[in-house]
């Protein structure tokens, strides 16, 4: 093993809660930096691990090339189900997601996730097809403002959709920075960037990230074994919400469906049980890395029943 070049938020937490037996397969969901593949293979897992980034495999093959029980997938989480199989390693005993942008995409400004600093307008985790930029010059101001406002909780969406059209094309992450500034009004001394919320919900929908996660959750559905664990850390509050609607509907407990996740028969037998309750990060991991402060666990184990067939209630 390597040392990773990065410690997740919660992940000892995580990983604990897989309850890992050394020989077992488990899913790394998010690769990123290899926090929790190291953690997982110090167990004594056989890891399976995924990320659409090709920085984040790239950068994992030499961990990779020094343990052999470290399979790198260069895939969607939500395809878990079919690459798996390809490989042999259905069923598993544990699957573990770390959901959102990663601290290196953040802090790398040529891949442009943040305003942090000045980078090309992309956001785009896997690199391919329509980058922030692309949507921003090119969409309607309705459906920026709609975006802005359903995935970033902005609340004068609309008048920052209005002075993005007025100004666009826009090129940098300075730029969007700037015009959402100017839009909101900001003082260099206030505890929150206006432009915070704007980019989270640009880069959610440039990444499909809610729908990823839905479809991911599914597919660890049909990958775990009878007992296998899933553990999921989010870090706002539409991630967890998500997360936390199909886990109660997949123990036995109906809530309102959420648009993001596909509809199923309501009638089915339960699928997973929860194990205990939220997890938050301490005081001492917050001190340590302030992003840490919104993360959530949830951990769940699955049943002997069907995986749910995605269909019509």
């Amino acid at each position: 093993m390597t040392a990773p070049r990065h410690v997740p938020v919660l992940g000892a937490e995580a990983v604990r809660a897989l309850a890992i037996v050394p020989g077992e397969r488990h899913v790394d969901a998010t690769f990123g930096a290899g926090g929790y593949s190291n953690a997982m293979l110090a167990a004594g897992a056989r890891v399976f691990a995924f990320d659409q980034d090709p920085d984040a495999i790239a950068e994992g093959r030499t961990m990779a090339a020094a343990d052999d029980r470290l399979t790198l997938v260069p895939a969607l989480f939500s395809t878990m189900a079919v690459e798996l199989a390809a490989r042999g390693a259905v069923p598993v005993d544990g699957v573990v997601m770390d959901i959102g942008v990663s601290s290196m995409q953040l802090d790398r400004a040529d891949r442009g996730f943040s305003f942090q600093g000045d980078g090309p307008l992309d956001m785009r985790m896997s690199r391919t097809g329509p980058s922030a930029a692309d949507f921003l010059n090119t969409a309607e101001e309705g459906e920026i403002a709609d975006i802005l406002y359903h995935y970033g909780d902005e609340p004068r969406s609309r008048r920052v959709a209005r002075a993005i059209v007025e100004v666009r094309p826009l090129a940098t992450t300075g730029d969007l920075a700037r015009v959402v500034r100017r839009a909101l009004g900001h003082r260099s001394h206030d505890k929150k960037d206006p432009a915070t919320r704007t980019f989270q919900a640009v880069r959610i929908h440039v990444n499909r990230e809610l729908g990823e996660l839905a479809d991911g959750l599914v597919a660890a559905e049909r990958v775990l074994r009878p007992g296998g664990r899933l553990a999921v850390v989010t870090f706002h509050s539409l991630e967890d919400r998500l997360v936390k609607r199909f886990l109660r509907e997949r123990s036995g407990a109906t809530p309102a469906r959420s648009r993001h996740l596909p509809p199923t028969a309501a009638s089915a037998t339960p699928s997973f049980e929860q194990i205990g309750k939220p997890v938050r990060p301490g005081d001492a991991e917050v001190t340590a890395n302030p992003r840490a402060r919104s993360a959530t666990l949830r951990v769940a184990r699955r049943t002997a029943a069907e995986p749910w067939v995605q269909g019509e209630a």
